[in-house]
């Protein structure tokens, strides 16, 4: 291999220097192929107009691993200084200061983080570029997290919810996590606060953990949950982040965060990791959520029918 390698790949309007394409980041070890540099630049250079509308406009925190699987894991927040000017950044306050994220907007940014071996992007739920303005989510999300690695729990979980949220006549959205799980996306008006919405969801989550208390929870304490499944509403605060749609997750093979139609649940086939860089961008082309991101939902009315249902 050529340490020093540089390949230019064409990007939108622009090209992109990325580095070391040839070096081994998810290697075979532990099961799936083998993935460089090179081939995670591909995949989101390809991916690119599936996955941007996602990302446009939302802070990120930067899953990176320069040295592949084996090596150390970095969670960035804070855009580094030697970042191109092009590449944008917003600059939102935390406990004790600020913090300059960095924003994907188009495919040259979306292909330098993956130069730069961001394997994964976590979002933001609300975006720097609404009216709105940060502190109010366009989206809200339940993260199905079994306590072990069988997905039948999930399945059956983000049944029950989907039947729920249709009930609340809120639209929504499966996403296989690419790790255990399934994320269920509702999209928002962007009218609650983040306290609001996070009210929303754990009302939603209590009633659903009530009808089905055998096999679902909302404990907080993984000692207090047993085998049922857990109810996560918690990205639904300030400042947290969930996986973005079509992210590619740190595990062997390189599984793909993953939109899916709700008919594809049934399908026997289907597992948090069903689909990899291999095959994530077919099943984009499919527009799994076609229709669904585009009808936002403020939450009043549907927490006057979930009252109404005895919550």
């Amino acid at each position: 291999m050529n340490r020093d390698a540089v390949r230019t790949v064409r990007a939108g309007r622009r090209t992109v220097e990325v580095h070391r394409p040839d070096k081994v980041l998810f290697p075979k070890d532990g099961g799936g192929a083998e993935y460089t540099k090179g081939d995670l630049v591909d995949y989101y250079r390809t991916v690119a107009p599936f996955m941007l509308p996602h990302l446009r406009g939302r802070p990120l925190m930067l899953e990176r691993h320069p040295d592949g699987l084996a090596g150390p894991v970095f969670m960035q927040k804070n855009t580094p200084d030697h970042y191109p000017d092009r590449i944008r950044r917003v600059e939102l306050p935390k406990e004790g200061g600020t913090v300059r994220h960095t924003v994907c907007d188009d495919t040259a940014t979306l292909v330098f983080l993956a130069d730069q071996a961001a394997l994964t992007l976590h979002r933001w739920l609300s975006r720097a570029d609404r009216s709105a303005g940060i502190h109010r989510p366009d989206r809200l999300v339940f993260d199905l997290d079994p306590a072990g690695d069988d997905f039948a729990p999930v399945r059956e979980a983000a049944g029950y919810l989907g039947e729920l949220l249709d009930t609340l006549r809120l639209p929504s959205a499966p996403m296989t996590t690419g790790s255990k799980g399934v994320h269920v996306v509702v999209p928002l008006t962007g009218e609650q606060t983040f306290d609001e919405v996070r009210e929303f969801a754990r009302a939603v989550a209590e009633t659903l953990a009530a009808a089905h208390p055998d096999r679902l929870t909302t404990a907080a304490r993984k000692k207090d949950r047993g085998d049922r499944l857990y109810l996560d509403i918690q990205r639904n605060a300030y400042a947290q982040t969930a996986v973005a749609p079509y992210t590619v997750r740190a595990r062997p093979g390189a599984p793909v965060a993953t939109p899916f139609t709700w008919d594809q649940l049934a399908d026997p086939a289907l597992h948090a990791r069903r689909w990899t860089v291999a095959d994530a961008v077919a099943q984009a082309r499919t527009d799994p959520w076609a229709g669904i991101m585009g009808r936002p939902r403020a939450l009043g009315p549907a927490r006057r029918r979930l009252e109404a249902l005895g919550h």
